[in-house]
């Protein structure tokens, strides 16, 4: 037996750097132990053990069996499994927990985003960003003439003064010859200088795109500035990283991600591309996590189901081989956001103006009921999961009207689609999540009293639908399986604020008191719940993971902290000592790749926040995909 903190071998089964998921294939046999009993690979003691299931008995040991699964929780009878070579760490009373499952993220677009430089959302002058940009083009001065400045995160409603209109102009005074793009945060604008322009030929007779607008000044002529499905006629022109830039990218990402204690992934939008990176990932035994891609059906294949059933299947003939991932989830789009002045997400009853009048202004619904209850239907019936983006409650009610229609045509009520962000629901729906078995996926860190919830959205929908923002206990109440995700890179990853805001409805970043908590606020259990065995029902894994039970698959975080009875507000600041996935160590804190690890994560999450939410999160965003 060895007695250590930190680990000293290299790691439980594997260490991850090294055969990342494969090893789990691969485990040694289950050795013995004195007098016949199975020696465990890992034994973590001293620990206040988070199992996740109801009624449980308290437990402060957990040991994990050298195939990856659970071989005891509990106490005395744990550390018994004890054997010669069995690795054993003193939890010092932190937590023992299932690790937390991301069920909406985009950690293959963080992995994009974190090679280009970022305005983080700021609000700025013209002079002060020429300034910004002008200490960005030093770094490209080796790329003049033709490389493309990409700039990530511009803030399109950040220019100051207020009001100030972006013009290809203030970007052309810079020194460089550079075609220059600033993608905005939200996805739904780039702002382009005249060379760019010239390289897609964008002119005062170019005409609008379907569902996109090139936006022209008073004399006729482009300004510099695309929206929505405009965007393409510049960005096809943009160089991708290459794969060899994303793969050492996404490598990082994910070491990242398991510092901070994430086990599973739902990665909300993935095509082609995305699938060669993991794959890529997998053969390195750089996949740390359980990924569970949803493949983005465009909106122009939602209405041929048959035709976008063969584009989901294909992708996964193509890349079912590569480990570490589940198929059987696609991903649609059926509203934007709500707030000001993007106001794209479909409501039931019409935006008001700044004074409270009501405008005939609805949002946009990207897809009807009946062509998403068709496409639902259809991939039910195949037994694919729909995973909808719905922001607003027209699209909520969409969503599940689109559900019921399959389930009346399907029979199937053992899919759990799922509607994702839920920033608005009309109490109507509450009961019918649970009617038909659909999931309610909630970003909970959003549920905060700051400018994004006041300033840009309150007085554009008034302050009875106010009230219902993010309906967690509500939905709860009526039913609704919940399940947590972070929307990772549209927020910065703070897995244990966005635990501790959906009881507090406050956070780290809150202002001002919090967020009606008494009537949405959850309980500490609950959350907790939402974002490991809630996330894993969603994604049809809570057979294998989401709970600390013997049997289930060993992934498993130990915390610096008690989170089960800290202070709330302490959760947010909780750190991550150990994570595994199937009884491998994918991160442990006391060594330098894993202190390396902690410390991006930590710089990552101190940078600065965006002052306009419509900056990270307007209209078709970037971070899920869209635009």
């Amino acid at each position: 037996m060895s007695s250590l903190s930190p680990l000293s071998r290299r790691g439980v089964i594997a260490a991850a750097g090294a055969t990342g998921l494969a090893a789990v294939a691969g485990a040694p046999a289950v050795a013995s132990a004195p007098h016949g009993r199975r020696s465990a690979a890992l034994v973590v003691h001293n620990a206040r053990v988070f199992t996740g299931v109801r009624g449980a008995p308290l437990a402060e040991a957990v040991a994990v069996g050298r195939d990856g699964r659970i071989l005891g929780v509990g106490g005395a009878e744990v550390r018994r499994l004890t054997g010669r070579d069995t690795e054993v760490v003193d939890a010092k009373g932190g937590t023992v927990m299932s690790g937390i499952h991301d069920g909406h993220a985009h950690p293959m677009d963080a992995a994009s985003r974190s090679l280009r430089p970022s305005l983080a959302g700021a609000e700025q002058t013209v002079a002060d960003l020429q300034k910004t940009l002008t200490g960005f083009l030093k770094d490209s001065a080796d790329q003049e003439p033709d490389g493309w400045l990409v700039v990530e995160d511009w803030n399109p409603v950040g220019l100051l003064p207020h009001g100030t209109a972006p013009h290809h102009d203030m970007l052309d005074a810079l020194p460089t010859r550079h075609p220059v793009a600033l993608r905005g945060g939200d996805g739904h604008n780039i702002w382009v200088n005249q060379r760019a322009l010239d390289i897609a030929k964008i002119t005062a007779d170019t005409p609008d795109p379907v569902g996109g607008k090139i936006v022209k000044g008073k004399d006729g002529k482009p300004t510099g500035v695309l929206k929505d499905d405009a965007q393409p006629l510049v960005t096809r022109h943009i160089p991708e990283p290459s794969p060899k830039e994303l793969h050492a990218a996404a490598a990082k990402i994910l070491a990242q991600a398991a510092a901070s204690g994430i086990t599973t992934f739902m990665e909300a939008v993935v095509g082609h591309d995305e699938l060669t990176v993991y794959r890529s990932l997998a053969e390195t035994g750089q996949l740390l996590q359980r990924f569970v891609p949803a493949l983005r059906i465009d909106t122009d294949k939602t209405k041929d189901p048959a035709a976008a059933l063969a584009y989901a299947r294909g992708l996964r003939a193509d890349f079912d081989d590569v480990p570490g991932l589940r198929f059987g989830t696609v991903k649609v789009f059926l509203d934007g956001v709500i707030e000001y002045p993007a106001q794209t997400a479909a409501l039931l009853e019409p935006y008001l103006d700044k004074d409270g009048r009501p405008t005939d202004h609805r949002g946009e619904l990207y897809v009807s009921a009946a062509d998403y209850g068709k496409l639902s239907a259809a991939f039910n019936a195949a037994g694919w999961q729909m995973h909808a983006h719905a922001l607003g409650d027209r699209a909520v009610r969409t969503a599940l009207d689109g559900y019921a229609y399959a389930l009346r045509a399907t029979g199937r009520r053992d899919l759990r689609n799922t509607a994702a962000h839920l920033q608005l629901v009309h109490p109507d729906d509450f009961p019918r999540f649970a009617q038909l078995g659909a999931i309610a996926c909630m970003q909970l860190q959003w549920a905060t009293r700051n400018t994004w919830t006041m300033d840009s959205l309150l007085p554009y929908i008034g302050a009875a639908r106010h009230r219902l923002l993010y309906p967690a206990r509500s939905l709860q109440r009526h039913g609704a399986p919940l399940s947590g995700g972070s929307d990772w890179p549209v927020d910065p990853l703070q897995v244990w604020n966005q635990v501790r805001t959906a009881v507090d409805r406050t956070g780290t970043d809150g202002e001002g008191g919090d967020l009606y908590r008494e009537q949405e606020g959850l309980s500490r259990t609950t959350s907790l719940r939402m974002h490991t065995l809630g996330t894993a029902r969603q994604l049809r894994m809570e057979h294998l993971t989401g709970t600390v039970e013997r049997g289930k698959s060993a992934d498993l975080v130990l915390l610096d902290r008690d989170v089960t009875r800290c202070p709330v507000a302490d959760i947010s600041s909780a750190e991550v000592r150990l994570t595994l996935v199937g009884g491998t160590v994918v991160h442990d804190a006391s060594t330098a790749s894993g202190r390396a690890a902690a410390t991006r994560l930590a710089r990552a999450s101190a940078g600065p926040r965006p002052t306009a939410f419509a900056s990270v999160h307007g209209g078709r965003h970037r971070g899920c995909g869209c635009g």
